[in-house]
């Protein structure tokens, strides 16, 4: 596939909709459902065993995605707001729940996700947030970004996780 470029065309995730895919753990899919694939618009064959960052769209921050796996590893679930990108350049915002795929000894096996509409208040906070984190990304690399994001929550007492389930709720 070649790679396509973003356009500013918005694809909204249906109130009902959700959009499961599981990876390995080098994060190549090995599992998606209807719904992920029509909203990325793409087959099944030209998601499965792909790596998943193949939907990343180039406005998130890095220090997001860091966070996310930092969590996963450890086997501890993490609620995310993600910007994606569809095989057409379009793009989509999910409120992602992903957590660690065990085996019967707790060895991580994989990843797992399942992603729904995001709040659109919790995105009039999000993407202000996103464009700053990249914006200290592009000037000072990860560590200016982690360094204006734990700045960022610490103002508001709260950690990452507390912070977008609570804006999930509002």
């Amino acid at each position: 596939m070649k790679k396509t470029s973003p356009t500013n065309v918005e694809r909204q995730v249906k109130s009902d909709a959700f959009l499961v895919s599981k990876t390995d753990t080098k994060g190549r899919i090995i599992y998606c459902n209807l719904p992920f694939i029509e909203i990325v618009g793409a087959t099944e064959q030209e998601l499965l065993n792909k790596p998943h960052n193949i939907v990343r769209h180039p406005d998130m921050p890095r220090i997001i995605f860091k966070l996310l796996w930092e969590k996963i590893q450890k086997k501890e679930e993490i609620f995310a707001y993600v910007k994606n990108m569809s095989f057409d350049g379009s793009y989509y915002w999910v409120f992602a729940n992903i957590t660690a795929s065990l085996d019967k000894d707790g060895k991580i096996v994989g990843y797992y996700s399942v992603r729904r509409q995001p709040n659109p208040k919790a995105l009039e906070v999000i993407k202000p947030l996103y464009e700053k984190l990249l914006e200290k990304e592009k000037s000072g690399g990860m560590e200016e970004s982690f360094a204006f994001l734990q700045e960022f929550l610490n103002e508001r007492g709260e950690d990452y996780d507390t912070f977008t389930n609570r804006l999930q709720r509002v």
